[in-house]
């Protein structure tokens, strides 16, 4: 790169993204489906629902945008404009955020902190940032306007700032006090502005660059908002090496009414593919189906769908669909629509590849009467083996296990389902966000199991290592010798859990260090011992406090209650609510809550 520079040629770098094949496919599946030409190099860009979407947080699946504090700050931010998206994209970076540019930049922008100029003439150079020194560009167009620098000039001082070079920026220093001086500045003036050019330009990030990855970003989220199914068939299609980020996104469509429906060998592509308003799990996904397994299957099903497992079987190549293929199809539920007793499959299966083996033989042979005769005719036909044990059908928890196996996800439910509702109360994250919290974080996850591995330390005690997952993903845990005494049994389980820990920086991802772990059943039992109430004085009016009063006496129970009223910067005071007036916590009660005092109004110790 720097002997390229210094003989005057241009470097260019090409970055590869995944996005841009998602993008890709997402238009293909518009124009297949729905007959809909997207012309993404000249999208609206002042589409007012694909900014309310990102306002909201809802950044799932935007480019460069899924992080906590990217979530965080673009929400605080409320983009309405292209420009924004800009902005966005250079202030969240270690710099400004830890510099509280990024803060002063959202505070200017809603009007909360007045934005002034040292001088008229940074007006027109500083205004689409609310007087924020943004860009490198911008440090350039201050030092031309003010200083009389030429662009070149203009460029080392944009060097010297990033490269916190003190040599080089003191003699620019000088450099701009002389220049300024020659256009009439006076010097305690062109001072001031050279050391706010140092604080802030020192974090400039380039806006072309900035202006660049902005673009994706918009392209990302207003497919997503115009065409979230065909948008999240493709995404997931492009992140199917990643099982993390496919529970993700299998949450995120269920959470916004986007049906997952497992494969189908009548219905599925080999890829993500949307059905109508819901999104079909492609035959690629099936563990034990390879490629050309997958391809046997869509090409005998060209002619027609397949109409039983029979048919399935006879007309399948079963030299490349073979037996331990064809078991995982039964339990991945690609074989449902055919014939939705898994179990009974699973116990057929021998007999049935048997008889489609023997026809297949028999077809190659020229003996096409046999093959074409009705079933009963060649199950007369058939030599007669030892009879198939008993058929057993499934039990759900058994459907969802051999799912898992067959695909590393659960498509038609989860075993924590039905404890939802008491995880959406109790816990204070999610394995999805847990990378994005402090080391140190106490976190409260509810879960289960899927892996864990026991080890004996030094010392002889045992630990273990174990996987847990929720219903957003799964996170490592560390369960040291004294807290694996303690729970030992329920680690042991298959039931959910719930788990107290903290976060601890691993060498590859955040994990979470187990302080207690317990059965999810326990869980209201060991947590819910008071209930708090978060209120903040400031927005806190008369009738908020008679519907507060309301709210609590429809939900009484046996959990002592307290009140916390906020100013913040200020005071906390904490108020116990009378005896006799008891609180039974429950995810009806944040509901009820939440809409009127926000998301943090509830919290239970």
């Amino acid at each position: 790169m720097k002997p390229i520079e210094r003989i005057g040629l241009v470097k260019f770098d090409f970055l590869g993204l995944r996005t841009l094949t998602a993008l890709h496919d997402t238009l293909r599946l518009l124009s297949e489906q729905r007959g809909v030409a997207i012309d993404l190099d000249n999208l609206p860009l002042d589409d007012a629902e694909t900014y309310a979407t990102l306002s909201r947080g809802d950044t799932a699946g935007v480019f460069q945008s899924e992080s906590r504090g990217f979530t965080d700050l673009i929400s605080r931010l409320k983009p309405d404009r292209f420009t924004h998206l800009i902005d966005m994209v250079a202030l969240h970076r270690p710099g400004p955020l830890q510099s509280g540019m990024s803060d002063d930049f959202v505070e200017r922008r809603h009007g909360r902190k007045k934005v002034a100029y040292v001088l008229p003439q940074l007006a027109e150079i500083l205004s689409e940032t609310y007087g924020v020194i943004v860009y490198q560009e911008q440090v350039m167009e201050i030092a031309k306007a003010l200083a009389g620098f030429t662009l070149g000039e203009a460029d080392v001082l944009r060097k010297a700032m990033g490269k916190k070079d003190d040599a080089l920026m003191k003699q620019q220093r000088a450099r701009f006090l002389e220049g300024a001086r020659g256009n009439g500045i006076p010097e305690g003036k062109a001072q001031e502005i050279f050391d706010l050019i140092r604080q802030f330009g020192g974090y400039g990030f380039n806006k072309s660059h900035s202006a660049a990855y902005a673009l994706v970003a918009y392209q990302t989220a207003y497919l997503k908002t115009h065409y979230p199914v065909e948008y999240c068939s493709a995404l997931m299609t492009s992140e199917s090496g990643d099982t993390a980020k496919i529970i993700r996104y299998i949450a995120y469509c269920r959470g916004r009414g986007i049906p997952i429906l497992p494969p189908d060998v009548n219905e599925s592509r080999y890829a993500f593919f949307p059905v109508g308003g819901s999104i079909r799990f492609g035959l690629s996904a099936v563990k034990g189906l390879g490629e050309s397994a997958v391809e046997a299957i869509l090409s005998a099903r060209e002619e027609r769908p397949f109409g039983s497992v029979r048919d399935f079987l006879s007309r399948a190549d079963l030299r490349k669909v073979n037996k331990r293929a064809v078991e995982s199809l039964v339990k991945s539920g690609a074989l449902d629509s055919l014939d939705p007793d898994r179990g009974k499959i699973i116990v057929e299966l021998p007999a049935l590849l048997e008889e489609a083996q023997a026809e297949v033989r028999r077809r190659e042979s020229g003996q096409f009467a046999l093959f074409g005769a009705p079933a009963e005719e060649k199950a007369a036909a058939r030599p007669r083996g030892p009879a198939a044990p008993p058929a057993h059908s499934w039990s759900r928890p058994e459907r969802l296990a051999y799912e898992k196996e067959a695909l590393g996800f659960y498509i038609t439910g989860h075993p924590l389902d039905s404890w939802a509702a008491e995880i959406a109360l109790y816990a204070n994250t999610t394995t999805a966000k847990i990378a994005h919290l402090k080391p140190g974080t106490e976190v409260k996850i509810g879960g289960i199991i899927t892996a864990m591995r026991e080890r004996t330390t030094r010392k002889g005690e045992k630990m273990a290592n174990l996987t847990l997952e929720d219903l957003d993903g799964t996170v490592d845990v560390t369960v040291f010798s004294r807290t694996f005494l303690e729970c030992r049994d329920t680690l042991s389980s298959t039931e959910p859990v719930f788990l107290l820990g903290r976060v601890e920086a691993g060498e590859q991802a955040a994990r979470v260090i187990a302080e207690e772990v317990f059965r999810m059943e326990n869980v209201r039992d060991r947590l819910a011992r008071s209930v708090h109430f978060q209120l903040l004085l400031d927005r806190l009016s008369d009738a908020d406090v008679a519907e507060l009063r309301r709210t609590i006496l429809r939900h009484a129970g046996d959990k002592k209650g307290f009140l916390h009223l906020v100013r913040p910067g200020d005071y906390e005071a904490i108020i116990a609510l009378p005896d006799g007036v008891g609180v039974a916590p429950s995810l009806e009660l944040a509901h009820a809550l939440r809409g009127r005092f926000g998301y943090d109004v509830l919290r239970l110790h």
